[in-house]
């Protein structure tokens, strides 16, 4: 696969700036993440359902996340893409992002935007 078709922003997106600047720190991180996209999918990897938990601790974020596949090709950068952008947001202190894959994923963990958007539905 080219590089050209990995979807990475290295910065959060249109959604982050639509945000007011009080919005709660849970709104920024999901904003944040609906900027980095999969990159065999058009989707991003909120909606795609591959994080499975976003805790907030004062101003540190712990994530977890999978991927579709263990085998997808950015298996070893996405965790890293994620804790740099989430990084970025102003006030954030420390990010940790922990790859799991239990539970596997599944088409089930897309919204049904998603699932619409793919010809799922």
């Amino acid at each position: 696969m080219s590089d050209a078709y990995v979807h990475f922003q290295t910065t959060p997106g249109q959604e982050l700036a639509d945000l007011p600047a009080d919005a709660p720190l849970h709104d920024k991180l999901v904003a944040a993440l609906r900027s980095i996209y999969d990159p065999e999918l058009p989707v991003n990897i909120y909606d795609l359902g591959l994080i499975y938990e976003l805790d907030i601790q004062g101003k540190d974020v712990n994530v977890v996340m999978t991927l579709t596949t263990p085998n997808c090709p950015v298996a070893g950068s996405m965790p890293a893409r994620v804790e740099s952008v989430l990084g970025q947001i102003p006030g954030i202190g420390k990010v940790s992002v922990r790859l799991t894959w239990d539970p596997p994923w599944n088409i089930e963990r897309l919204s049904d935007e998603v699932k619409l958007t793919l010809g799922l539905l």
